[in-house]
């Protein structure tokens, strides 16, 4: 008896010490996006703005963003890190909306033809930047974001220059005044709104669709043979919880008198972003998501098992870009108005500053970390003016903080990754 009540009690420390171990791991592996969490409970504090008006911007913001972000994951999962050249991707994009303009085809016709003719730019963009990629293994990143800028140079020859001498076209509304050149702002009336206004929700009521699906997803998954662990069944239960949360939450603000019940939700948009979602989740369970996987983690195991390692990489790259494109259109839709050019140029590096803030590095990256990161991000650009303005007196410096943000969470992120490789490797040799 002695002897058990000893062992029992000799168990607890390592218990314990199991606990308080897991806990610093947690700490450690999110130390971004807690930090980030913090800074945004901190700015919504002191913005003193409704939570209504945040959430209603907030959405506005999500449905055209989203799908850029989304575009992100694919690449890191094949172990090439953050492809800054998804502003290739929006060039694409910007180029078919130009066209349809031109042509004066408008509506959802219009917008489709869009996505038509910019989907084989995308993936000539993509095949380009991949074999370029695969000649520069190592500094993909790098190299991603000095093919934007050499992209982008070609871009302007080709819409400054080119358009009005070599290429044709009488189109006041687009040209300068001498009839060369494409004008700085393209007015995109005929094709705004072409998804966004399909079908329009109110907010609590896409809480309930949402908190469904939730439900229906994770149910199928619990029952599901590939999901028969405990953790597994853990997890199904908790998105379950949370999706009974949402749902409460939802009939709690239908129920009541609040301006959240007019924040109205673009349906569609949304739904398109959870096909966006659905394919990142479902293609890591296709032979192409784990020949990704392989290429991301050994190259050389990878060409040893029969893999294609240079296809894969382009692949990875072109899929990346074609969604960058979709995704830039979306944005301008919602818009109703192009830069001309400079819409794409801060695509690449919001978009990555987005997932690194949801907790993503240039080894992982997860579609949970890319929606965090999003609501983070863009949660911190709505409240920060108004921040600035209470805690300093000009709401300028909270303009100023959002462009810090933007960078510095890319340097800060990609230093505390390095950081946690040289930990990693100290604890190895130890071992």
């Amino acid at each position: 008896m002695r002897t058990e009540i000893k062992t029992n009690v000799g168990n607890l420390p390592k218990k314990t010490g199991q606990g308080i171990s897991n806990v610093r791991s947690f700490l450690f592996d999110n130390m971004v996006m807690l930090l980030f969490v913090v800074i945004c409970g901190l700015g919504i504090w002191f913005s003193k703005l409704p939570i209504s008006f945040i959430l209603s911007d907030l959405v506005v913001r999500i449905a055209r963003n989203a799908f850029l972000i989304l575009a992100l994951l694919i690449p890191v999962m094949a172990g090439m890190g953050l492809n800054f050249a998804i502003v290739l991707g929006a060039m694409a994009g910007q180029l078919a909306i130009l066209m349809v303009v031109h042509w004066q085809i408008g509506g959802l016709v219009g917008f489709l033809l869009a996505v038509l003719i910019s989907t084989p730019l995308a993936m000539l963009f993509g095949v380009m930047t991949g074999r370029l990629l695969n000649k520069t293994r190592g500094q993909e990143m790098i190299t991603s974001m000095v093919t934007g800028f050499f992209a982008n140079g070609l871009y302007q020859l080709l819409l400054l220059v080119l358009v009005g001498t070599l290429i044709k076209i009488n189109n006041p509304e687009l040209l300068l005044g001498n009839g060369i050149g494409v004008k700085n702002t393209v007015d995109l009336r005929i094709v705004t709104n072409a998804i966004d206004g399909m079908y329009i929700v109110s907010l609590p009521v896409f809480g309930f669709a949402v908190a469904a699906a939730m439900g229906a997803y994770y149910l199928f998954s619990l029952f599901g043979q590939s999901h028969s662990t405990a953790a597994a069944r853990n997890k199904s239960f908790l998105y379950l919880g949370l999706a009974a949360v949402i749902a409460a939450g939802s009939m709690m603000v239908k129920s009541s008198d609040s301006l959240i019940n007019f924040i109205e939700v673009p349906a569609v948009t949304f739904a398109l972003i959870a096909i966006a979602c659905l394919f990142n989740l479902f293609i890591i369970k296709t032979k192409l998501g784990q020949d990704f996987r392989t290429v991301g983690q050994d190259q050389h195991i990878a060409k040893v098992s029969g893999i294609d390692v240079n296809k894969t990489r382009i692949i990875a790259i072109t899929i990346s870009t074609v969604l960058a494109a979709w995704g830039q259109l979306l944005l301008l839709q919602n818009f109703g108005n192009l830069n001309t050019y400079g819409s794409h140029e801060s695509v690449g590096m919001f978009a990555i500053a987005a997932l690194l803030i949801g907790g993503a590095s240039v080894a992982k990256a997860t579609v949970g970390q890319a929606l965090i990161g999003m609501v983070l991000f863009h949660t911190l650009f709505i409240v920060s003016p108004n921040a600035g303005k209470t805690l300093l007196g000009d709401a300028q410096l909270g303009e100023f903080f959002r462009a810090f943000v933007a960078y510095g969470v890319i340097a800060a992120s990609l230093a505390m990754y390095a950081w946690k490789r040289a930990m990693a490797g100290k604890k190895k040799l130890q071992a």
